[in-house]
């Protein structure tokens, strides 16, 4: 069954379930995206930081060669890493992502993180990832001193050359939403942030909307994602919460179901990762039933402001570097 639920972005219009390939193994990633396609999935969310566009090309080419899916059927999103942010790396970095992807242009690409660090040569290691030299004394992140008015300038002309069809942003804050919506002459039509029933992110969301914006809730299940990273404790598991098991029983759905049905019904479009195919037919049955108003009230009500994907905790921890980007 294809999805048919679509959000606005832009001028066109993104389906609001798309697949994740966050940590998706390289060795799984062409299987995974053939039983997606199988199951509806008609949006793939990619970036150069997860280092496997390559092999999502090779999966991509299978599909089109086989006549499963033509590429105007498929949305695919991805990402500028943070070491490309001067306006001269900006257009190479997309085109490294399209030759790995095996296509022409990006329905679209996005500012993955307001963290600008210092070139990585592409020669030298890619994905470079966050430490600038990983042989180093002390191995850390280094910060470059790049204007978002630069990098999104150049971002501009990946729009007006044909390469992307829409732009936007990844983990930006109200404050940098309002600054490039004043610079900006191609506005960014994506904000792409953290967003789960502990996180529920109003104000920004509000914000983004108001902008014409629209939003994609990356982790919408919560602290799944990060359990493994040491990132999140067992304890915070949103497949527990009595308001979400309320539903799910109600309902006769999963409860990852209900956390995902929740996201749409906040207008937001989700992006769940998976690789098993039956969570994969699982994430995307999501149409033919709702939540109550109630229940949407219920479960928006445990919000804690928790988030689990934060610069200015694992910048520090892991690479080094006191980096926040959120107050």
């Amino acid at each position: 069954m294809e999805q048919q639920h679509t959000v606005k972005v832009g001028a066109t219009h993104m389906p609001a379930v798309g697949l994740g390939l966050w940590k998706v193994p390289e060795s799984e990633v062409a299987s995974t995206l053939s039983e997606a396609v199988a199951a509806g999935y008609r949006h793939i969310d990619c970036a150069a930081d997860y280092g496997n566009e390559a092999a999502v090309g090779e999966g991509l080419r299978s599909i089109f060669a086989g006549g499963a899916l033509a590429r105007d059927q498929l949305w695919v999103t991805s990402k500028l890493w943070n070491t490309y942010h001067r306006p001269e790396h900006v257009r190479r970095a997309c085109e490294r992502s399209l030759s790995d992807l095996g296509l022409d242009y990006l329905d679209q690409f996005l500012v993955h993180f307001p963290i600008a660090l210092k070139y990585v040569d592409f020669d030298d290691r890619y994905p470079p990832e966050w430490i600038y030299d990983p042989l180093a004394d002390s191995p850390r992140m280094e910060p470059d001193t790049v204007p978002l008015a630069d990098t999104w300038g150049a971002m501009e002309e990946l729009v007006r050359a044909g390469l992307v069809r829409e732009i936007g942003v990844c983990n930006f804050n109200s404050g940098l939403l309002h600054d490039l919506m004043a610079s900006a002459q191609i506005k960014p039509a994506m904000l792409q942030v953290e967003s789960h029933p502990h996180l529920t992110q109003d104000r920004l969301l509000r914000l983004a909307h108001s902008y014409g914006m629209a939003v994609t809730a990356f982790s919408p299940l919560g602290s799944l994602s990060y359990l493994e990273l040491g990132m999140a404790d067992g304890n915070e598991s949103l497949l527990e919460a009595p308001e979400v098991l309320a539903a799910a029983e109600r309902l006769g759905r999963t409860a990852a179901q209900v956390l995902l049905r929740w996201g749409l019904q906040r207008g937001t479009a989700i992006i769940p990762k998976t690789s098993r195919p039956e969570r994969l037919r699982e994430n995307i049955d999501l149409f033919s039933w709702s939540l109550s108003d109630a229940e949407v009230k219920a479960i928006s009500g445990l919000n804690r402001n928790r988030r689990f994907n934060d610069p200015g905790l694992f910048c520090e921890q892991a690479f080094g570097c006191f980096y926040p980007i959120y107050d």
